[in-house]
């Protein structure tokens, strides 16, 4: 499906009320949709806040994982190509994504059983992913948008007072919110933060992390009430997955991942014929064949250490296991 196809079909779909799942890649060269009741669950698992396909139940004891992480020098390198943009002005906010290989004991398709998130999506030979992050909601006219930027070892001593307290967290999540409350603003009016800079405590497999998040809302534009393909393709890419400027740093973002990113960091969503819910996807395990690779990354700006934000990177590899 074209994105034009796409964009077509869903503002058909969502004029007349009738519900659609939807999955859209980054780069907006592979959207696809489904209709919820002809969706073949050997090829599509979908968890949206409740909203289920899924059938099955977890299989697998204790989960083994292993972890390869992406080389130190070579974040480096692809660091400092972000340094150079952000040094020139080009961007004040890239977001900078690598993946690494991890190895398992069980199947992707088995591990969507065993996960908790609040949205899920499993894609037959293709991806897993187990998202906390939404990207848009609409609920009776209002749309919501929470953007997450901020990342702690929950462990690490008065972890909630030095996040929040971080000028360098501070100022990259403040730009981030600035940037969406914009982006809502293309299509919607009355924009507003309700709330800034909260806190997620979320339990992995490895650890327990912290991840810094706020809310902002605004009255829906009565034009996009049935035109939700036009008003998605509006928004994206995800502000918080891209960066500021948006045009321009997704130039960077090319320059220094040198590979595309497909359906990571791309979105996932449900329209019930009224109201969407709708996740950025990321927490992400990209099946190549017998291997698997996770996906992670995190914000850069002029003030980062390539240290510590490697090490974010790495410690977002994870997987929300109870």
């Amino acid at each position: 499906m074209t994105t034009t196809e796409f964009i077509d079909r869903a503002n058909s779909y969502s004029k007349t009320g009738k519900p659609f799942l939807f999955l859209i890649d980054y780069e907006l060269q592979q959207p696809q949709l489904w209709l919820p009741d002809r969706v073949d669950s050997n090829e599509l698992l979908f968890y949206i806040n409740g909203f289920t396909n899924a059938k099955g139940i977890n299989k697998i004891g204790l989960l083994k994982f292993e972890l390869h992480p992406f080389d130190r020098e070579e974040y480096r390198n692809r660091f400092n190509t972000v340094l150079h943009h952000l040094n020139y002005g080009n961007t004040f906010l890239t977001n900078l994504t690598v993946k690494s290989q991890v190895e398992i004991n069980t199947t992707l398709r088995e591990l969507f059983f065993k996960v908790h998130a609040p949205y899920r999506c499993w894609l037959r030979n293709q991806f897993l992913f187990f998202s906390p992050e939404s990207f848009i909601k609409i609920n009776n006219g209002k749309i919501f948008s929470f953007p997450m930027k901020g990342t702690i070892d929950a462990t690490t001593p008065h972890a909630a007072a030095i996040i929040l307290n971080d000028e360098k967290e501070k100022a990259e999540h403040v730009t981030i919110v600035d940037l969406l409350r914009n982006d809502l603003a293309r299509v919607a009016s009355h924009v507003a933060v309700n709330r800034l800079r909260y806190i997620d405590e979320i339990k992995t497999n490895r650890n327990v992390i912290l991840q810094v998040s706020s809310e902002i809302s605004g009255d829906l534009l009565p034009i996009y009430k049935n035109r939700i393909g036009s008003l998605l393709l509006e928004l994206l890419p995800a502000g918080s997955i891209s960066g500021a400027p948006k045009e321009k740093t997704t130039e960077v973002i090319r320059a220094a991942e040198q590979e595309p990113r497909g359906y990571y960091t791309g979105i996932f969503g449900y329209f019930d014929g009224k109201n969407l819910d709708s996740c950025v996807n990321i927490r992400f395990m990209e099946q190549r064949g017998e291997t698997i690779f996770y996906r992670s990354g995190g914000g850069i700006t002029a003030r980062s250490n390539w240290e510590r934000e490697y090490a974010e990177v790495i410690q977002k590899i994870y997987v929300p296991v109870a």
